[in-house]
This record gives structure tokens, C-alpha cells and sequence, in this order.
């Protein structure tokens, strides 16, 4: 749910800003540079969409699920949803101005 959030919120930011609909895509790297934001985003949540961008796609895939769920620790999981939340406020300010 995480990668999802990212992506609505990455969409919504490239609604405003092109003033079109965004591309029908999960890819979010490819959302953030298409909307300018990669630009501008920092090391640390550059890096952060690595992490975040493959739990979508390994999500859906019954046979991936359990290689997700052994992959990701209840440590692992909080730090992924903190950086959520701090992405998305980050990119919700952005959207206020």
C-alpha cells in the first residue's frame, strides 16, 4: 500500500503541474521524472523509491509473496511506512504551492 499511496500522490502532483492525465503507469521513477520531481527530490528519497518501487509489482504475485513477506521484517516495514508518510507530506506541500 505504501507504493501505491506514492503513486497516487506522484499522479495527482502530475495532474497539477501538466495539466493533463498521467501516464498509466506503476513505474514510480518514471512518474517522478516525468512530473519534474526527481529533479528535486534528494539522495535519501531517491533512494527510497528503489526500495519502495519493486513491493508494488511483488505484491501482486501470489508465488512473490512469500519471498516479500520473509524479505521484509517488522523493523523493515515501519521504516518503509515512515518514509511514506514523510514522502508523501513532502510532496503534498509541494502540491500546496
Amino acid at each position: 500500500m505504501c507504493n501505491q499511496a506514492v503513486e497516487k500522490i506522484f499522479k495527482a502532483y502530475y495532474v497539477k503541474v501538466k495539466k493533463e492525465i498521467a501516464p498509466y503507469t506503476h513505474k514510480l521513477i518514471r512518474l517522478a521524472e516525468e512530473c519534474n520531481l526527481y529533479k528535486l527530490m534528494s539522495k535519501e528519497q531517491k533512494e527510497f523509491l528503489f526500495v519502495l518501487s519493486p513491493l508494488n509489482i511483488e505484491a501482486r504475485y501470489p508465488t512473490r509473496k512469500q519471498e516479500l513477506f520473509e524479505a521484509l521484517s517488522n523493523e523493515k516495514c515501519k521504516d518503509i511506512i515512515k518514509g511514506t508518510e514523510e514522502f508523501v507530506l513532502w510532496i503534498k506541500k509541494k502540491l500546496g504551492n
